[in-house]
């Protein structure tokens, strides 16, 4: 169900202290190899794109130092992080705690472009376009990186609801997810 606005957690500090040293490359390829298993999990939510399927998206967790630049490369995609600003057809900004709830449907997009709590620059075609794809694939980020990791998936979910619950980002889809 959707959370009030104004809960928004903060992105634990260490997180943050830790990826303005970490180098990024790894990072990036995993991020690659995971948008590439959610691909492979969810077709559709590349083809849902639609024209905008070649188009980068950038992704900017506004308590974190670095950004995301997502190519969905018609449903073969990749993902860089990087610590310098990137270029692409949209950009959405805001805390991780608000894209990760967005993605996982706890929080109401539209409730957080008005509220502010979330940016959205360059052609908001795209930008619309990736919101309604993610929405309709119902993802469930912490569902996919379980099914990932085979025997260790079961230990996975309880660190992942340790983590979930001592910081109150969401990392998984709440069973009564509410619409963006």
């Amino acid at each position: 169900m959707s959370q009030p606005l104004t809960q928004i957690p903060s992105c634990p500090a260490s997180l943050a202290n830790l990826l303005r040293v970490a180098p990024l490359g790894p990072i990036s390829l995993s991020l690659t190899a995971f948008s590439r298993h959610i691909a492979k999990q969810h077709p559709g939510l590349f083809r849902r794109l639609g024209e905008y399927s070649c188009k980068r998206y950038v992704l900017d967790p506004t308590d974190l130092p670095v950004m995301l630049c997502l190519d969905p490369h018609n449903g073969r995609p990749t993902v860089r992080v990087t610590r310098k600003p990137c270029n692409g057809a949209a950009k959405i900004s805001g805390p991780l705690a608000a894209l990760l709830g967005l993605v996982h449907g706890a929080y109401d997009g539209d409730a957080l472009f008005f509220s502010r709590d979330l940016l959205i620059e360059g052609d908001t075609g795209a930008a619309l376009a990736l919101r309604n794809a993610v929405d309709d694939a119902e993802l469930d980020l912490a569902q996919e990186i379980a099914a990932m990791s085979g025997p260790f998936a079961r230990p996975l979910n309880q660190v992942i609801g340790m983590i979930e619950r001592r910081t109150g980002v969401c990392l998984t889809r709440p069973e009564e997810a509410a619409a963006w």
